[in-house]
């Protein structure tokens, strides 16, 4: 007979059984062993049909093709810019995957990206010596100008995000603020300064408190005890990137 034995959003560690019978597949993060599931990672339980998975509560980010990031511009070479991803890999821009205007060959590079500057940036290749390769040619890519940068936990980026964007979205909307969530965690925010404090606060408690239930619920009501008086709602579509969960 199969049956579950952990429930959608437990919190599991390692080794821990999820469910018994051959009627449940194993998911991201689980493991078959005879006729039982377990979970290969601290994290939450995930269902979806048959399958069940799990959800790290912690770790770091591994690159992904087609994942959308968040860096810092470190250093400057003849063929592009070194970029900090927050991870061991070491990632380059290269000139032809950063503009499409014609760059003459002893251009300063610094005067189209800085060091120190950020970039949201694409992941187009991960080489098997830890090496990535990026786009900032593509919609949604650019430059980032002002406002502030905040890291979080990278396992949280889905509940930052939502199910179809919904956590992300009721952010923006109550706070009238430009959000862009790289998968690394590293998350842009612009808007006014009240704003952006509003929205930085919103986005900590939702990785404090992502394993709880009902957090959309909970956000709702604290981002209205604490909006900003004033605020203009701009109905422009929030950047977010992640699976939704």
């Amino acid at each position: 007979m199969s049956n579950i034995i952990a429930h959608e959003r437990d919190i599991v560690i390692p080794g821990e059984a999820l469910a018994e019978g051959m009627d449940f597949l194993p998911g991201e993060n689980t493991y078959r062993e005879h006729e039982k599931i377990y979970s290969k990672a601290l994290g939450l339980v995930g269902i979806s049909g048959r399958v069940i998975k799990i959800t790290p509560l912690s770790g770091p980010y591994i690159p992904k093709i087609g994942d959308k990031i968040i860096g810092k511009v470190t250093d400057i070479a003849m063929i592009g810019w070194r970029i900090d991803t927050g991870t061991a890999y070491s990632a380059m821009l290269n000139v032809k995957d950063a503009t499409t205007r014609f760059v003459r060959k002893e251009e300063d590079l610094s005067r189209i990206i800085s060091i120190g500057d950020y970039v949201v940036v694409k992941i187009i290749n991960v080489t098997s010596q830890n090496l990535i390769d990026l786009t900032m040619k593509e919609p949604g890519l650019f430059k980032v100008s002002g406002g502030r940068v905040i890291k979080i936990n990278n396992q949280k980026v889905p509940r930052v995000i939502g199910k179809q964007g919904s956590m992300i979205s009721l952010i923006k909307s109550k706070t009238g603020c430009e959000i862009t969530v790289g998968q690394n965690g590293v998350i842009w925010v612009k808007g006014t300064p009240e704003n952006e404090m509003l929205t930085v606060r919103a986005i900590k408690l939702v990785e404090e408190k992502a394993h709880q239930e009902g957090l959309t619920e909970k956000m709702e009501k604290f981002l209205n005890e604490n909006a900003v008086p004033g605020t203009v709602i701009s109905p422009a579509e929030s950047h977010a990137e992640g699976e939704m969960n």
